[in-house]
């Protein structure tokens, strides 16, 4: 884990996929658990969250932030890790940090290749990050981590930045974006993978260590708010299709197939 954390305590959790992770770090100490999510993750968070705290020594009142993993994912477990950071963070007195999981997944992925040797901490990477969204459509987001020049140690010095919005469509839709070291990362590789665009891929969830190493760059940009302003991130208001609008959405995937087929004919 990365010297930044050496100044921060902070509890972190994630439920926005089918996995529950959650994390604490007190300096460069860190404690992570994965424990099943979906519909579990209602009961299971809060002891889930105390019993790690106390493994930790780390009183609620003593947290910088709760780091929360805002979405987009699933709706139930959204709004599950909402109310508990929530209510955390007003009972505890602190403020709630919220972080885009898709921000996460490209975090994870590059802390993946770092650990594997695939990937120079110094050099540039744009992930694109992509994660089931259900309903036949993925959700995605690029970033970009800059080439650090000097001395100075990459995972210390080095921010991400966003490439390509938050956006969530048919598979067939999802556009590469450009930078160097390119890599796709996330969890949408089994249900879609021959129709999202071909390149490196890497599986990679949003974990709780991830926001753990995000942390301490968003609570330096100001991003932490009370716990009343804590929000879900939806970037879809209903969580199904109508038939007809199910027939349109395949059209046009369709149509775009056939677009960027036609775009690679020589």
């Amino acid at each position: 884990m990365s010297a930044v954390l050496a100044a921060g305590r902070w509890l972190a959790f994630d439920t926005s996929t089918d996995v529950l992770s959650l994390g604490v770090a007190r300096g460069d100490q860190v404690w992570t658990q994965t424990l099943p999510g979906g519909a579990q993750s209602s009961s299971s968070l809060i002891p889930a969250v105390l019993a790690l705290l106390a493994e930790a020594e780390m009183p609620l009142a003593s947290l910088d932030a709760i780091v929360l993993g805002r979405g987009p994912g699933s709706f139930t477990g959204l709004r599950t890790a909402c109310a508990v950071a929530q209510g955390l963070a007003f009972g505890a007195g602190v403020p709630v940090l919220p972080i885009d999981t898709l921000l996460a997944v490209a975090e994870e992925a590059r802390w993946t290749q770092l650990q594997a040797g695939l990937l120079n901490p110094k050099d540039a990477l744009t992930v694109l990050a992509l994660m089931d969204a259900r309903m036949d459509e993925v959700y995605s987001a690029a970033y970009h981590w800059p080439a650090v020049p000097g001395d100075a140690r990459g995972e210390e010095r080095g921010c991400w930045q966003l490439a390509a919005p938050l956006q969530v469509g048919a598979p067939e839709l999802v556009q590469m974006p450009e930078g160097p070291g390119l890599l796709q990362a996330g969890n949408a590789f089994a249900a879609y993978g021959e129709r999202l665009p071909a390149g490196l891929r890497c599986m990679a969830m949003p974990t709780a260590a991830a926001l753990l190493r995000l942390a301490p760059a968003a609570w330096a940009q100001g991003q932490a708010v009370p716990a009343e302003q804590a929000m879900p991130l939806y970037i879809r208001d209903k969580v199904a299709h109508t038939t007809a609008e199910r027939e349109a959405l395949k059209t046009q995937a369709q149509a775009q197939a056939w677009q960027n087929a036609a775009a690679r004919q020589p």
